[in-house]
């Protein structure tokens, strides 16, 4: 599918958070972009309500263009902060 093959292109994006993309209707990078990490997560935990932080954090770092582990300090705590919030 190559929707599939767009989102695996993102960094941190493998095929099972692809699928789980999909599933909330987000099958594009551009979608990914403009629903933004935080809604896109909210999106996914309806559907898995195990869905952990890690997850989050490679939305956003997808989306940064980046290796979560590289994310900002700051990004990292206003997104740790969400996922507390969501709990």
């Amino acid at each position: 599918m190559i929707e599939l093959a767009e989102l695996t292109g993102l960094q941190n994006i493998g095929p099972t958070l692809a699928k789980q993309l999909q599933q909330v209707a987000i099958t594009t990078p551009t979608e990914l972009e403009a629903a933004g990490s935080k809604a896109a997560f909210a999106a996914i935990k309806k559907v898995n309500p195990h869905a952990c932080i890690q997850l989050l954090y490679s939305l956003e770092g997808a989306i940064e263009d980046c290796a979560y582990p590289q994310l900002p300090a700051a990004t990292r705590e206003d997104l740790k902060q969400y996922f507390r919030a969501l709990a």
